[in-house]
């Protein structure tokens, strides 16, 4: 969220029908109350399950469903954002290593194995939910190609990253509860302070948080101008999204 990289988820109760010709109305042609209600329950129970439904939106596996059953416990990034995060990387997917820090679904480590990603190590404390990143590598067939570690991406951070060198560029997915940047703030932010230390060259960041975090906290800062150095900071409400390239 295979290969080595040495890295160890009612209606009203009664109503009283009454003519309205007992008014003095004549009927019109309408919908009935009953069926304006069923509309209305049919357009919640459509909502609830475009909410539980989720795709791969483009690549080799672009179409392919995944696995999610609504659990509070995961928030998977919106299409609308994960597409807009990939069309700003773009051609520099292919070639990398994917990380997802908190894998929920692992739609985004999913997501770069599709454009064009060589390797995926997805990352996911909760073990339903790291059950569900399994079903989904398996769905895709990509066993040969990832990696998933059933543990919290804070622990791995400062047990394993500092041994997990490698010359192949990173593509990392930092989307977690958007409540960690502000109760675990420290945490969150020493968690990707050592991740940019240790990143090969040519690596990619991708943090997601809600308005509350402020990206100057970062190293290097949130760009101040639109070529600027920095965190490339855009907003897809709630979302706030900063991308750093290494």
């Amino acid at each position: 969220m295979g290969a080595e990289f040495g890295w160890g988820h009612y209606l009203p109760s009664a109503q009283i029908c009454v003519p309205l010709r007992f008014f003095g109305f004549t009927r019109k042609k309408s919908t009935s109350y009953e069926t304006r209600i069923m509309a209305k329950r049919k357009g919640k129970h459509d909502l609830q399950q475009e909410s539980t439904e989720l795709r791969i939106i483009g690549g080799h596996f672009r179409g392919s469903k995944l696995t999610y059953h609504g659990d509070a416990v995961t928030r998977p990034m919106k299409e609308r954002v994960r597409e807009a995060l990939f069309n700003l990387v773009s051609v520099e997917t292919k070639g990398k290593h994917a990380i997802d820090l908190f894998a929920g679904t692992g739609a985004l480590g999913l997501e770069a194995l599709s454009r064009g990603a060589d390797s995926a190590t997805f990352i996911e404390k909760h073990i339903p939910t790291a059950r569900v990143v399994e079903q989904n590598i398996a769905a895709l067939g990509v066993e040969d190609r990832t990696e998933l570690l059933m543990t919290s991406a804070f622990l791995w951070g400062k047990r394993d990253l500092p041994n997990a060198g490698s010359e192949i560029p990173w593509l990392v997915f930092c989307s977690p509860p958007y409540a960690f940047f502000v109760d675990r703030q420290d945490e969150m932010l020493s968690l990707i302070t050592d991740m940019l230390k240790y990143a090969p060259a040519g690596s990619i960041f991708m943090v997601e948080a809600d308005e509350r975090f402020d990206f100057d906290l970062l190293p290097g800062g949130a760009r101040k101008e639109k070529r600027g150095a920095g965190w490339d900071v855009r907003t897809y409400y709630p979302a706030v999204v900063g991308v750093w390239r290494t």
